[in-house]
C-alpha cells in the first residue's frame, strides 16, 4: 500500500476512535475493510480512485469465496463499501482530492426477519426459573433468582445483551423505576424497569453476600471456590437465555436479541409510536426501527375495520 494511503488511513482510524468515539471493535473492522480495498487495489492513491474501480470491487466482494468456499455475505459487503464511504467522507472534509462519498452506492438488502416471543411463548420462558419453586425467593436457588432477573430485565428494558452485562449495581436505584445505559458509539439513553424486574433484581440482590460490583454475577465459579467472575459475559447469558428457551419447550431459536425483539414488538403492538420505541431501544436512525412495523399488521386491521366505509350503508 502507498505510504500516503496507509497514513491517511492510519489517521481516519484515530479519528474515529478519538473523536467520534467509536469502539475498538469498529475501529478495528474499519481498518479491516480499508485495507482489503486498497490491497485489492493495488494502493491506489486516494486522487486516482474512480467509480468505475468501485464497480469492479462490488463485483470482486460479490464474487469473493474464502478458503472453505463461503461467499460474503450482502450486509458483511455493505459493510466494506460503508468503511470506504465513511474514509471518503473523510478526506473531503480534509479537503484530500478522492471521489465523492455519496457516490457509492450501498446492495439493496432483503428484509430482515424478525424473530419475536408471543405472549404465551414469554410467559412460559420467564416462568423457568420458577419450576419446582413457585414465585416465592426464598425457596429460589440464587442462580435461579439471578436467571429470573435477567430474562424480566430484559423483556422491560429492550436492552442488547452486551449493555445488559455491563449493568453494576450502581445503575439499580430501589426508589426509581429508570436507568440510564450506555450503548452503542457511548451514547447515553434512559431505560425503564418494570415492577416485576425490580422486584427480582432486588430478591437477588437481597440473597448476594459478595462485593463485586456488577449485577449479574456467575455464582457457579464461586461455589466451586473461585472467585467471582466480573460479570457474566454475553456469551454466557445467551447460553442462559438458550437453555431456558429450551426447557419452556419453544422449537425456534431464542436469543437475548429475540427479548428486545419482544420488547419493541410488544410496545408497537399495544399503541407506543414508533418515534418513542425508536429512542427506547437506541437506535440513531428511524429506518432501524422500521424493521418492527411490518409484524405489526394487525393494528392497521383494526383501524380498517373501525373506519373504512363508516359512512357507507352496512349491508
Amino acid at each position: 500500500m502507498a505510504a500516503k494511503s496507509n497514513q491517511l488511513i492510519g489517521d481516519f482510524l484515530t479519528h474515529l476512535e478519538v473523536e467520534r468515539n467509536r469502539s475498538s471493535r469498529t475501529v478495528r473492522n474499519y481498518d479491516f475493510y480499508l485495507r482489503r480495498f486498497f490491497e485489492w487495489a493495488g494502493g491506489v492513491a486516494p486522487e486516482k480512485i474512480s467509480l468505475d474501480q468501485i464497480r469492479k470491487y462490488r463485483v470482486w466482494l460479490n464474487r469473493y469465496k474464502d478458503e472453505d468456499g463461503r461467499e460474503l455475505k450482502k450486509s458483511t459487503q455493505n459493510y466494506h463499501l460503508i468503511a470506504l464511504r465513511s474514509f471518503l467522507k473523510y478526506l473531503s472534509k480534509r479537503d484530500v482530492k478522492t471521489l465523492a462519498p455519496e457516490k457509492i452506492e450501498l446492495a439493496r438488502m432483503p428484509e430482515r426477519a424478525v424473530t419475536f416471543l408471543e405472549a404465551e411463548e414469554l410467559e412460559r420462558l420467564l416462568a423457568v426459573p420458577l419450576k419446582g419453586v413457585g414465585d416465592n425467593p426464598q425457596k429460589m436457588p440464587i442462580i435461579m433468582l439471578r436467571d429470573k432477573a435477567i430474562l424480566e430485565t430484559l423483556f422491560s428494558t429492550g436492552l442488547r445483551v452486551s449493555e445488559l452485562a455491563s449493568l453494576t449495581r450502581d445503575h439499580i436505584n430501589p426508589g426509581r423505576e429508570e436507568m440510564t445505559v450506555r450503548g452503542k458509539g457511548d451514547k447515553p439513553r434512559v431505560v425503564f424497569l418494570s415492577n416485576q424486574s425490580r422486584y427480582w433484581i432486588k430478591a437477588y440482590l437481597d440473597r448476594r453476600h459478595d462485593v463485586d460490583g456488577h449485577l449479574f454475577v456467575s455464582h457457579d465459579r464461586a461455589q466451586k471456590g473461585r472467585d467471582l467472575d466480573s460479570g457474566l459475559t454475553p456469551r454466557s447469558i445467551q447460553r442462559l437465555v438458550q437453555r431456558c428457551a429450551v426447557e419452556a419447550g419453544i422449537t425456534k431459536e431464542i436469543t437475548p436479541h429475540t427479548m428486545r425483539h419482544t420488547f419493541a414488538t410488544d410496545l408497537l403492538r399495544n399503541g407506543a409510536d414508533i418515534r418513542s420505541v425508536q429512542t427506547m431501544l437506541g437506535h440513531s436512525s428511524i429506518t432501524t426501527t422500521q424493521i418492527y412495523t411490518h409484524i405489526t399488521d394487525e393494528r392497521l386491521r383494526e383501524v380498517f375495520d373501525e373506519f373504512h366505509e363508516r359512512r357507507r350503508k352496512k349491508t
